[in-house]
């Protein structure tokens, strides 16, 4: 197969002389990365680690108001929309009092006028059948003249008889109309 070599070299062993100064260089290194670089960088980390932690408690307690907030213009809302209510049921009630109150009046000036028109018609009836009974009064006296031939002067006799004549003209009347 292959020829063999007379002194086998390991590749695998380590000279030890490079073995000490590898470990004394990564000690020195090492010594001098912890000393210059390692307290920086904790530095950084600790101050990023703050940072973050920090704008995390930010960005609770700004949820935490922003929650607050919610809750209070909930609240603003709820009591907004129960005065609201109120408001319009006051308003509900307010019109139908002042309905009631504009039906009220409207009855009463009605009731008025038509009193009014009534005492009017009936002082008008009044005053139509004292004008008539004159007027009868005066046709009976002149008719009777000209019956009797002479001009009938006593007035208060003539005006007794006359009022008899129409009173029993009325009664006669009213029988008539209770007929019916």
């Amino acid at each position: 197969m292959y020829p063999q070599i007379a002194s086998e070299v390991n590749v695998l062993s380590i000279p030890l002389d490079e073995l000490i100064i590898g470990i004394i260089s990564f000690l020195v290194v090492f010594g001098g990365l912890s000393k210059l670089a390692l307290p920086g960088i904790r530095k950084a980390l600790a101050e990023r680690t703050a940072a973050i932690e920090g704008g995390i408690a930010k960005s609770e307690a700004a949820q935490a108001e922003a929650n607050a907030l919610k809750e209070q213009y909930q609240a603003r809302l709820a009591e907004a929309r129960t005065e609201a209510a109120a408001i319009r049921a006051q308003a509900q009630a307010d019109k139908s009092a002042i309905l009631e109150e504009a039906r009220r009046e409207a009855a009463d000036v009605a009731a008025a006028v038509t009193s009014r028109a009534e005492a009017h018609i009936e002082a008008e009836r009044a005053s139509t059948v004292t004008a008539l009974r004159r007027e009868v009064g005066e046709l009976a006296v002149t008719l009777a003249g000209k019956v009797v031939g002479e001009t009938l002067t006593d007035d208060g006799r003539v005006r007794a008889t006359i009022d008899r004549f129409l009173d029993d003209l009325e009664a006669k009347a009213a029988v008539t109309e209770a007929a019916r």
